[in-house]
């Protein structure tokens, strides 16, 4: 059987997925028809034909995303550092934002003494994202992480699996409440890092299809002003971090402020910095235990 050029077929889901209201017509184009042939999105060009069952299947799941299903839900996975994750429904994507946070996290991780063990806990892991992206990195970090939603965590269990097969440092997951204020009591003072990719979207917001309809309502929303699970959060974080340690939390763009003010509130915080995502666009706080 012959076959059909790609790059029309590309093209056609571009202005599809355009019309649909996507955000990234072109690159979500591009991901799925490099999903289906398994190959690097970059390396496109290099497959100009393919199979028409190929194609009959790549209109699909055009349609699909058309649908707003989100682009992670079409492929099963999404990225953190260097490792890939399986996602699907019931569970947060990790944003590319985030990423921002998890650099500045193996920033800090690299002033420790090399021969220092880290401690590091991530609050609602979700996934496991920044847990394990953190584990694969550092792989001599005793990481732990938090979640509180049963389903995400199976998710993040399934990814942890899925790293020890690769060969990464296991990490130790809990299903707790982050807002528990007896949380990881045993960890008291001793925790070099705590990181945080929380529910902090207020209740009132406008949201796209891709996230209201598909990512869980426990993971986004935060109460009124989107800082309730935050606010819970404070006091623990500052039990566990010994002095010195540092924090950061990923929050809305309309509180970043906010939350920088309720860390210094706390009075067990300095050097509290607001960082901006890659559009100028406030994206997490960090601080540093006194």
């Amino acid at each position: 059987m012959s076959r059909e050029p790609l790059r029309p077929a590309i093209n056609e889901a571009v202005e599809t997925l355009r019309a649909a209201g996507v955000h990234s017509p072109q690159a979500d184009a591009e991901h799925l028809a490099a999903h289906l042939l398994g190959i690097e999105r970059t390396r496109l060009a290099l497959t100009p034909l393919v199979e028409p069952e190929l194609l009959a299947e790549y209109r699909t799941l055009v349609a699909r995303r058309a649908e707003r299903i989100p682009l992670q839900h079409l492929t099963g996975i999404a990225s953190m550092g260097e490792i890939d994750l399986a996602v699907g429904p019931g569970v947060f994507v990790p944003r590319p934002e985030t990423e921002l946070l998890f650099a500045w996290a193996l920033g800090q991780l690299e002033k420790l003494p090399h021969d220092h063990t880290p401690v590091v806990v991530d609050l609602c892991t979700g996934s496991g994202a920044l847990a394990l992206a953190i584990a694969h990195a550092r792989p001599d970090a005793d990481v732990h992480a938090i979640e509180i939603d049963p389903r995400a965590l199976q998710w993040a269990r399934r990814n942890a699996d899925l790293r020890i097969a690769d060969g990464d440092t296991a990490i130790t997951l809990y299903a707790d409440d982050v807002t528990d204020p007896d949380l990881l009591s045993e960890l008291n003072g001793r925790v070099d890092l705590v990181v945080s990719n929380p529910p902090y979207i207020p209740d009132a917001a406008v949201l796209d299809p891709e996230v209201a309809d598909h990512d869980p309502h426990l993971a986004l929303f935060g109460g009124t002003d989107g800082l309730d699970v935050i606010r819970a959060m404070i006091p623990t974080i500052a039990r566990l971090l010994r002095t010195g340690a540092a924090t950061a939390i990923e929050h809305d763009d309309t509180n970043g402020s906010d939350l920088a003010v309720l860390l210094g509130k706390q009075g067990e915080f300095t050097d509290i910095v607001e960082h901006p995502d890659l559009a100028g666009k406030p994206r997490f706080v960090a601080a540093t235990r006194s």
